[in-house]
């Protein structure tokens, strides 16, 4: 009887939770095509200069978000104000000079890649290390000298445990030798590519190692020697190099950058102290100079579409609280700045919160929900669906069945894998809430062939997917904030 009693109200639960919510319905049914193809077109413009991080079409982007809240109704909770203003640090292209004891280097020659600005010239011992491998590093002193080693470079130099070991025994300044002329050749367009486009939340600091990369023939040079003989000398005979120096000096100026957040709030009803925070990143990484013909990248998809789809969020949300049909708990929408560098905006809020984060229930992200990739041109309307399963069961749960419900989506959890190469799940800002123990869904739709490119346009848009796939957000957000109980944390 007990076992029969348990089944029923089972059955009877799952039934209730899947039958539609009428009023639910009428709110979601305010998304439409229509407005997000009209938000999307202003967003995604020509005028707004690709939103890069600090620039003017971000400002004007902001501004735009700012007024579209303050229309709603919704509160502006930074102190009056709908801006959290978030202080970024940005440093200049350095310029570096390095030089061999007998002539200057040619700017082709040599890489600067990291490091910091050092006052002016440097003159120290320059020490060849082979490969760096212990039994060499073993036998020579690299404290307070520059040292020559070849790396491997399949490894990310960012995280280099050669470097990491050269550091640790206090070499000053490391140059690498890049064996092959394809992989220093690569090299040296992605550091091209960092000059001058770093932002961080901290002033840069001095002091650390400076690190340059170099062509075997530079290597050679060096040392006034073939690089073929150099290598000769390594392993046994390393400590028989003939001792020399190397001069270098790099000059860095850092400056300010203002940027903000942009935050509207809709206050719950018996549950406001809890908060469903929703969030896209407005940003995108501006003008391309050196590109052929249109040089703006408008960013349509990213994330122009989940920054619309925000919008599209607050304003379904606002009218049935306006209607007598507000969400219990507190919602919190959010247009965060600077992701493409480095998920900065999302790092500064999580760390100056205007809302308790242990009152945070959860973040539901979205970055770039309009478009296909390639796997999924011939699909049935499809979103990949990010760390739904990582902190609450719950919470992952309630995912699957309200889709099921309502707009029975494909849940794609390719990018969900630990061990997906791509790491997806630590690449947007719902990364920065997952960090603080608050259990997040991110939203996305893939890489696209128009990715980072002036192409990712409004016409590439599929605004009846990106109508559906905003949809489900908002049956999530509404089960999550009308729910009897918070979300339980039960994974770590």
């Amino acid at each position: 009887m007990k076992k029969i009693l348990f089944l029923g109200l089972w059955a009877t639960c799952v039934f209730a939770f899947a039958q539609q919510n009428p009023t639910a319905v009428k709110y979601a049914a305010t998304i439409t095509e229509k407005n997000l193809k009209e938000d999307l077109t202003i967003i995604a413009s020509d005028a707004l200069e690709g939103r890069e991080t600090g620039k003017r079409g971000q400002k004007m982007a902001a501004a735009f978000i700012a007024a579209y809240f303050q229309e709603l109704g919704l509160k502006a909770p930074v102190n009056g104000s709908n801006y959290q203003p978030v202080p970024l640090y940005g440093t200049s292209a350095p310029v570096v000079v390095l030089k061999t004891a007998t002539a200057e280097l040619k700017p082709e020659e040599y890489i600067s890649f990291g490091g910091s600005d050092t006052g002016g010239p440097v003159t120290l011992p320059l020490v060849y290390a082979g490969a760096g491998t212990a039994d060499e590093l073993a036998k020579i002193d690299v404290k307070d000298k520059v040292v020559l080693v070849a790396l491997d470079p399949t490894t990310s130099m960012m995280r280099n445990p050669t470097l990491a070991t050269l550091r640790e025994k206090g070499a000053k300044a490391v140059i690498a030798v890049i064996e092959k002329t394809e992989d220093f050749q690569r090299f040296s367009s992605m550091a091209r590519s960092f000059r001058g486009g770093g932002l961080s939340l901290k002033r840069p600091a001095g002091g650390g190692p400076n690190s340059f990369f170099v062509s075997t023939e530079t290597a050679g040079k060096l040392f006034n020697t073939s690089y073929e003989k150099l290598k000769k000398s390594a392993g046994a005979k390393v400590a028989k190099v003939k001792p020399t120096s190397v001069s270098y000096s790099v000059s860095v100026t850092s400056y300010e950058v203002k940027s903000e957040n942009v935050l509207g709030f809709l206050e719950g009803t018996d549950k406001k102290d809890e908060v469903v925070v929703i969030t896209a990143h407005y940003d995108h990484i501006g003008i391309s100079p050196r590109a052929e013909g249109d040089k703006i990248n408008n960013g349509a998809d990213d994330d122009g579409s989940g920054t619309v789809a925000v919008l599209a969020l607050a304003k379904a949300f606002a009218q049935a609280k306006q209607e007598g049909n507000g969400p219990r708990r507190s919602i919190l929408f959010m247009t965060v700045t600077g992701e493409e560098k480095g998920l900065l905006g999302s790092e500064y809020y999580s760390e100056n919160p205007i809302y308790a984060l242990d009152k945070t229930v959860v973040n539901l992200n979205i970055d770039m929900i309009g478009r296909r990739d390639p796997q999924h041109k011939d699909s049935p309307p499809y979103v990949y669906v990010i760390g739904s399963d990582k902190l609450s069961s719950e919470l992952h749960t309630l995912s699957e069945a309200t889709n099921k419900t309502y707009t029975n989506l494909v849940f794609d959890y390719t990018y969900n894998a630990e061990d997906h190469p791509d790491r997806i799940y630590y690449r947007s800002d719902h990364w920065n809430f997952a960090k603080k123990n608050i259990p997040i869904i991110f939203y996305f739709d893939g890489i696209h062939e128009d990715y980072h490119k002036p192409s990712d346009e409004v016409d590439k848009i599929e605004f009846d997917l990106l109508t559906k796939r905003t949809q489900t957000v908002f049956y999530t957000a509404w089960e999550i904030a009308n729910r009897n109980n918070r979300l339980v944390v039960d994974k770590k």
